[in-house]
C-alpha cells in the first residue's frame, strides 16, 4: 500500500499504524537538487528542492564553487557570483532566471542597494519580473555582502 499522508493518519488515528512509520515527508514528490556547478549545503540543507511545479533555492552567497571560498570584495562581485550560482542551481532542471517567480534579496548593507539592483536588473532583464523583498540584515555568512533565495516555477509540471 502507498503510503501518504491521509493514509497515514487514517491509520494512526485508528491504531494501524505504528507512529515510527509514519513518512517524515507529507508529499513524496519532494525531491534534493545539487550540482557541484554551485557551493556545496555546508549545513543541514539543500541547495534546493522541487515541490510539485516550483524549486525552492537556498539562500545564495558569492561562494565560487571551484575554490569553496567566498569571491568578490564589492557588492557587484559579489552579486555576479551569487546570480552564476543560482544559474547554475536552476540549469539542472533545464530552467533560467526566467522562471523565477519570488526572490528574497539579504544585503548586510542597504546603502549598497543600487549596485546591487543594476546587477539584479541586468539579469533578470525580462518582461515579467520575479517578485521580490529586498532587507538589510546584521550579518551573513562568511561576513558576505548579498544573499539571494529564490523560488522557480516549472512550467508544464504537475503538483
Amino acid at each position: 500500500m502507498k503510503s501518504n499522508f491521509k493514509n497515514s493518519a487514517f491509520l494512526l488515528a485508528t491504531g494501524s499504524l505504528a507512529l515510527s512509520s509514519m513518512p517524515l515527508v507529507a508529499n513524496s514528490n519532494i525531491t534534493q537538487i545539487a550540482t557541484n556547478q554551485a557551493p556545496k549545503a555546508i549545513g543541514p540543507y539543500s541547495q534546493a528542492v522541487c515541490a510539485g511545479p516550483y524549486i525552492f533555492l537556498s539562500g545564495q552567497i558569492a561562494i565560487d564553487p571551484a575554490v569553496g571560498k567566498l569571491v568578490g570584495e564589492t557588492i557587484v562581485e559579489q552579486t555576479q557570483q551569487v546570480l552564476k550560482n543560482i544559474e547554475a542551481i536552476l540549469a539542472t532542471q533545464g530552467l533560467t532566471l526566467e522562471n523565477v517567480v519570488k526572490t528574497e534579496v539579504y544585503l548586510k548593507d542597504l546603502k549598497d542597494f543600487s549596485a546591487m539592483n543594476s546587477i539584479y536588473a541586468e539579469k533578470f532583464s525580462y518582461e515579467i519580473k520575479p517578485a521580490r523583498a529586498t532587507v538589510q540584515i546584521s550579518k551573513l555568512p562568511l561576513d558576505a555582502l548579498v544573499e539571494i533565495s529564490c523560488i522557480a516555477f516549472i512550467p508544464g509540471a504537475t503538483t
